[in-house]
Formats: C-alpha cells, sequence, structure tokens
C-alpha cells in the first residue's frame, strides 16, 4: 500500500483553545509521525484565508489526507470537508479533532493535562486517517413535495415561500381553521397590520396557489421513509358541513343549538355552540360541528341544509420530500392560586387580557365592574426559580406594553402598573417601553428572590412588592384588575414530534443542530423546524425562520436526487443470523428485516442510518461493521491514545 501523505492543522481558536492548551507544542509532537507531512498551527483554522492555504497545501503537495485539531466536528465538519473537495480530495480521507470541548474546555484547571490530552487526541485521528479510504456518496431520488405541519403564520409563510419555488406543499393544520395565535389577536406592536388582517391576507395568498394543498382538521398520524421519500398517513375528520352554508341558515343554527362550551379562540372568556364560526378572521369560512361536545339533537339539521352528519373520517396517504415543522406553541397556564389565580375573580392571563381590549368599547370592564388601575405581572411561566421554565419568554414584555398602551388610548382612566423582574423590550421595541414611560406608567421591580404578592383585605386586591428602583421600598398597588404576563411554552400535544422523533432542547421545544450555523435543522434529516415550535419568537422571528427553513426543505429538494452520507452500517449477509437485537437498538429506524432465497436478514437502509454504531455491539455473530469505522482503524486510534 502506498505511504500516505497527510497535513495536520492546529488551531488556536481565538485563544479558545490555545489558552489552556499549547498548541505549538502539539504541533511539534506530531510533526515526527511517519504519515505527517506538514504540521502547522493555524489563529482560526475556519477562517477563509487558512481554508485557501490548505487548498494550496493539498495540491502542492500533492497531500493523501488532512486532520484539523479544533473544535467540534457538529460545527466545521462539513468545512473542512468541503474544503478537501475544492482541492479535488475525497471529502471521506478529511479526518477531525476535537481539541476544544474535548481537551481545552474540559480540562482549563490544568495546562499540561489539556496539553498531553491534545497530543494523544491529534495522533488518535492521525492513526485513523492512516486507514482513511476514499468514499462515495449514496445517491436517492427526491420527490420534490414539502408537509408543512401547522398552518400558523409561520407554517403559512413557509408554504407561500415553497410554493414560490415552484415545489409542491401539503400544508397540514390540526385545528378546524388556520392563523394559529396571530388570527386571535386584533392590534399587533410594531406593525399597523391587525392579526385578523395579516391572516385574511396570507390565507388569500395561500388559495390562489394550486399547488398548495390545505388540510384543517387534519394531523399526521404515521410516517415511514427517508428523505427525499417520506410516506405520511393523515387523519382527516370531518367539518360535518356539506358545501358552504349560507350566513342566514348559519345565524339560525347557531342560534338554535342548545350547546354551550368555553370558546378556546377567545381565551374561555365567552362561550360558544357546537356548531360555530364566529370570528372573521377563522379561515376557512365554512363553519365546523365540534362533535365532541355536540349531542346529535338535529336542530341545527333542521334549519341549515348543508348540515351532514354522515360524513366520515378520512385516512389519507401523501408523499414528500421533506417536513417542515411549525407546530407553534401554548401560552403557559398558571397554577392554581398562582398570584391569585382561579381563586380572586379579577386575576386573568395576559391573552385573555388582549381579547379583552380588542373587544371591548367605551368603558373597560371585566365581570361587571368598571376597570381604573391595572396590576401586570411579568414572568408568569418564565424564568422561574423552583419550576421547570427557567428561560425568558422574550416577546412578554413587548406584547404586554403594548395591550398596556392600547389599553390607555382606548378606554378613559386608565392606570397601568407594571411588577417587573427586567424589561426585555430589545431592538426596536423599545419604543413602545419609552412611549409607556411618557404615558405615565409605572414600574415597579423586584428581585427573584422577592416576588410580588397578591393578597385580598375586604373587597379589595392588593398588589405588593419590595421595589428595588427606589431601593427595597414596599410599595403597595390597589388593582381593580390583575394581568398575570404569562410565557410561551412547549405544546402539551407533542404526539407528531414524537412521531418524527424530534430531539428537544432543556427548554422542551424542539432542537436545531446549531442556533448559528444550521438553525432550522434537526438531526432527523429532511426535517426542518420554524417559528415558536423551535423557541420563543416573535412574528417577525417566527416568519424568518420559516422562510429558512422553507429554503433549506427546498434546497434538499431541489436537484430531484440526493446525497447521503456512506458513513452507515453494513450487514455481513453470511454472518446475520436475525435476532432483532440491532432493530431494537436503532434508533433511526434503519434496520429492516428482510427475507432472501437462503434465511431471513437485516438490511441497512442508507438513507436513514446515522452511522452512530449503537447495533454493532448488540450483534452477537458480529455481522454488522461500521463504515470508515473498521477494527483497524479503531484499534490503531486506542493504541494512539493508549
Amino acid at each position: 500500500m502506498k505511504k500516505k501523505k497527510i497535513g495536520v492543522y492546529i488551531c488556536h481558536c481565538g485563544g479558545n483553545i490555545s489558552d489552556y492548551v499549547d498548541v505549538e507544542k502539539v504541533r511539534q509532537a506530531v510533526e515526527g509521525e511517519d504519515i505527517v507531512f506538514l504540521a502547522k498551527t493555524t489563529m482560526f483554522a475556519c477562517s477563509d484565508s487558512n481554508q485557501r492555504e490548505m487548498v494550496e497545501d493539498i495540491k502542492v503537495n500533492n497531500l493523501d489526507g488532512v486532520v484539523v485539531a479544533s473544535c467540534s466536528p457538529k460545527l466545521h465538519l462539513l468545512t473542512f470537508r468541503n474544503v478537501s473537495v475544492r482541492a479535488d480530495l475525497n471529502k471521506y480521507t478529511y479526518v477531525h479533532a476535537n481539541i476544544r470541548e474535548q481537551a481545552s474546555w474540559a480540562h482549563s484547571d490544568n495546562k499540561t493535562g489539556a496539553t498531553e490530552k491534545a497530543i494523544h487526541l491529534v495522533k488518535a485521528a492521525i492513526a485513523k486517517s492512516r486507514y482513511a479510504e476514499a468514499l462515495e456518496t449514496n445517491k436517492v431520488k427526491a420527490i420534490k413535495s414539502v408537509a408543512v405541519v401547522g398552518a400558523g403564520v409561520a407554517g403559512m409563510k413557509a408554504a407561500i415561500s415553497l410554493s414560490d419555488k415552484e415545489c409542491d406543499v401539503v400544508l397540514i393544520e390540526k385545528e378546524s381553521f388556520v392563523g394559529g395565535r396571530v388570527a386571535q389577536w386584533d392590534s399587533l406592536s410594531t406593525t399597523t397590520e391587525t392579526g385578523k388582517e395579516m391572516i385574511s391576507r396570507l390565507y388569500n395568498d395561500l388559495i390562489k396557489r394550486e399547488n398548495i394543498t390545505i388540510l384543517t382538521n387534519s394531523e399526521v398520524i404515521g410516517n415511514k421513509g427517508s428523505v427525499g421519500n417520506i410516506s405520511l398517513t393523515i387523519k382527516k375528520t370531518p367539518r360535518y358541513i356539506n358545501g358552504s352554508c349560507h350566513p342566514e341558515d348559519l345565524k339560525r343554527a347557531i342560534a338554535i343549538c342548545p350547546v354551550e362550551v368555553p370558546d378556546e379562540f377567545n381565551f374561555r372568556l365567552t362561550t360558544r355552540k357546537a356548531i360555530y364560526k364566529n370570528y372573521p378572521s377563522e379561515y376557512p369560512q365554512t363553519p365546523v360541528i365540534d362533535l365532541k361536545n355536540c349531542t346529535r339533537c338535529g336542530a341545527c339539521e333542521k334549519v341549515c341544509p348543508t348540515v351532514d352528519f354522515s360524513e366520515k373520517e378520512e385516512i389519507l396517504d401523501f408523499s414528500v420530500g421533506s417536513v417542515l415543522m411549525a407546530t407553534g406553541f401554548d401560552s403557559y397556564t398558571p397554577a392554581y392560586g398562582e398570584f391569585g389565580y382561579a381563586t380572586l375573580e379579577n386575576v386573568i392571563t395576559l391573552p385573555q387580557f388582549k381579547r379583552l381590549i380588542d373587544t371591548q368599547y367605551g368603558k373597560l370592564t371585566y365581570k361587571g365592574k368598571e376597570i381604573k388601575n391595572i396590576a401586570y405581572i411579568y414572568c408568569v411561566g418564565s424564568r422561574q426559580v423552583d419550576g421547570e421554565n427557567t428561560y425568558c419568554s422574550r416577546n412578554c414584555c413587548t406584547s404586554t406594553i403594548h395591550a398596556a398602551l392600547t389599553a390607555k388610548s382606548k378606554f378613559q382612566d386608565i392606570n397601568n402598573f407594571h411588577f417587573n423582574r427586567g424589561l426585555r423590550t430589545y431592538g426596536k421595541q423599545e419604543i413602545l417601553y419609552a412611549d409607556s414611560l411618557r404615558s405615565g406608567d409605572i414600574y415597579l421591580q423586584s428581585y427573584e428572590d422577592g416576588l410580588p404578592t397578591v393578597t385580598t383585605e375586604g373587597k379589595k386586591t392588593l398588589v405588593k412588592i419590595n421595589d428595588i428602583l427606589t431601593n427595597g421600598r414596599k410599595m403597595e398597588v390597589e388593582a381593580d384588575l390583575v394581568v398575570l404576563v404569562t410565557g410561551m411554552v412547549p405544546r402539551a400535544d407533542n404526539s407528531v414530534g414524537s412521531l418524527f422523533k424530534l430531539p428537544k432542547g432543556r427548554d422542551k421545544f424542539y432542537n436545531e443542530i446549531h442556533m448559528k450555523l444550521r438553525p432550522v435543522e434537526t438531526v432527523i434529516d429532511g426535517i426542518t423546524i420554524a417559528g415558536a415550535c423551535q423557541g420563543p419568537k416573535n412574528i417577525a422571528e417566527s416568519v424568518n425562520s420559516a422562510l429558512s427553513a422553507a429554503t433549506k426543505s427546498y434546497s434538499i429538494l431541489s436537484k430531484g436526487e440526493l446525497e447521503t452520507d456512506p458513513l452507515v452500517a453494513s450487514i455481513d449477509p453470511e454472518k446475520c443470523t436475525w435476532c432483532g437485537a440491532c432493530e431494537a437498538a436503532c434508533p433511526f429506524d434503519a434496520i429492516l428485516k428482510v427475507e432472501t432465497d437462503q434465511k431471513v436478514i437485516a438490511e441497512i437502509n442508507n438513507t436513514v442510518c446515522k452511522g452512530c454504531g449503537m447495533c454493532a455491539p448488540v450483534c452477537e455473530p458480529d455481522a454488522i461493521n461500521l463504515i470508515a469505522c473498521s477494527s483497524d482503524e479503531i484499534m490503531s486510534m486506542i493504541d494512539a491514545l493508549a
């Protein structure tokens, strides 16, 4: 076998590595290895200038491979593979050594030990490079179609963006109407457009497009396949309205319906009937019958001829190349008694308050009482000291201040008192905070260990705080209405996330691969995420992430053919006896049971397999091998480390 020539590059990472690892000592320790033709240190290996130098080195010296010792391969493995490609070198001959997370950061209290460990890690990478072979990617045909799950503002914008790219779209919404949370709002902060107008504009744009299929009352209940060819099973619940219901017939049907249930669209402030379509911003315009609460009395059928209880549930099958998740968020529901919630009748949440001021005129009232003094308690359900939601929901401060300004401009003699733990009105939203101060709103601030309290004295509701802005002075406000500023939390119904095995972060929202480098991709190939299902976002941020996810989904499918990583597991059919252990161990459902002429064996779905190696150690006959992680490679790395 020809003796290899490789280049080794050791990165300072701007001090992230070199502050704790003597990179020059690492270079000196490895430059004597028999296959190392050149060894260099560099301030930033990922910089354009160093990448150009690497390309030049590979071409001039006819290198057979490259090792870069830098940060996590999660960040820059693809970067340096692409460098190899630009230098006409097979990208799978590149080997990455992580000396930042595994040496520098892990042993920042022991510089000598960190340096020694870094030397061992680089030598192990060189040992692996000795056996690294040129590999070819697997090619798979891709269906130029994307399923967008969730028809809120993020899902609708993503669908429109994909449609503009001449990509077929299936827009799937679990609720009876599209629009998500934005459809529930009237006035919006930092724009003159209302939520209703925004959703109307987007919906009217959607229905004009022949390459978009809109499915409401629908949810994904099954999926199989892999990126490029994903088969979805969708359950569609009927509306039980056959055709377009005449407005007058609908009014009579709603009036005659004897069933009343809390209206979730109105945050349970009011009730609705079992047959309903209550708001102009609810699209499609066809009403729906809530069969869970309907008594089947038949009264609506007598006055509205389009009511049809014979409609059946449908199971639909679609094949798509990629799936874009935009399933949104839930608003935090305070615990019983939290700041008086559910125990005091004048304590409501921010979403309820926003609906209240959007739907009232003249005087602001709640439960028959006129409202003058409003106390807003911030960070309810966010930045919890003892709870699970330790994150900041980011948009609540802006939303609250905007609602307070709206209340003050719409109703007379409103006094706003903001009980906060520090404001987060970032960017242009700072203008709202300035407007609030100029309008006379009062801000009272507390520490995390001194939260405001809500108590009653007779018929009075008092909100008390030790205000740090006045050096800990005890302050007290008699409030007519207490508004709990509730944050965003992940959807309680996570069935679709579990179905696709989407990873979650510590905040329980869906997790991207990297917040800066791959902000809308997940570790499941072909599945992208957008909007507030990924974490708290305002409308503008949700739209931006939706456009990004749409572009990424389209880029996967645009060529009609996919290249998948060849670093996967392989089965030796002679050794395999099919015990099923590998199938049970695989977290990606990449192992199939197949029947040959001689026997039943395991088969790897190369487009799904991640090469994680979970299957290899459970295979008793040793029939599974990992490409690029052969026994020779692994043993050589162990020898170098030992």
